[in-house]
């Protein structure tokens, strides 16, 4: 194996040689983890980048057709390991954009927080239903759903400044509503 080119080892995988594909990893993983490493610091990325690339690499070893339009192996082999890399980081940023729900910790409160709080409640329901809809939305998005100005803007379709415009007035209203 050792004197067989790159692009031979690949047609050699498409055939399901395992000892070609053995051979392939360990020519080629050493330096695709470093190109990798200089495009992503994340250790975890990385390594699931490779494993997802080489598994790529096992799957659709038949579709490289180096041969056919001159393009080498290696390049083949990047370019999986570049995709991967982008869905990768793509993923990434869309968990990151995913607002986290923080728990609460359920405690029963005392039977006068409770009148007080149905008293409060009631009143600040019928203040809430008496908003215009656009600023009850808003209100309910940053207070109750605690929502940033930015995320508030991205679920409802509108500019922050118009999102904080509504905050405000919202809030308004209801000091008047409840005073």
């Amino acid at each position: 194996m050792a004197d067989l080119n790159e692009a031979e080892l690949v047609r050699r995988v498409a055939a399901g040689d395992r000892a070609a594909f053995d051979e392939l990893y360990r020519r080629t993983s050493p330096w695709m983890t470093v190109r990798l490493r200089r495009r992503c610091a994340d250790d975890d990325v990385v390594a699931d980048v490779l494993q997802e690339t080489y598994l790529a690499v096992w799957r659709a070893a038949g579709s490289y057709a180096g041969s056919v339009t001159g393009g080498s192996a290696v390049g083949w082999l990047w370019t999986i390991a570049a995709n991967r890399l982008v869905d990768a980081l793509r993923r990434r940023a869309r968990q990151e954009r995913v607002p986290t729900i923080a728990l609460v910790e359920t405690t029963a409160p005392a039977a006068e927080d409770e009148v007080m709080a149905n008293r409060v409640g009631q009143d600040l329901e019928q203040a809430l239903l008496r908003l215009p809809p656009e600023l009850r939305q808003v209100l309910q998005a940053m207070v109750l759903d605690g929502l940033s100005v930015r995320q508030t803007s991205v679920l409802l379709s509108m500019p922050e400044g118009t999102v904080k415009t509504r905050a405000r007035r919202a809030r308004i209203a209801l000091r008047e509503a409840l005073s």
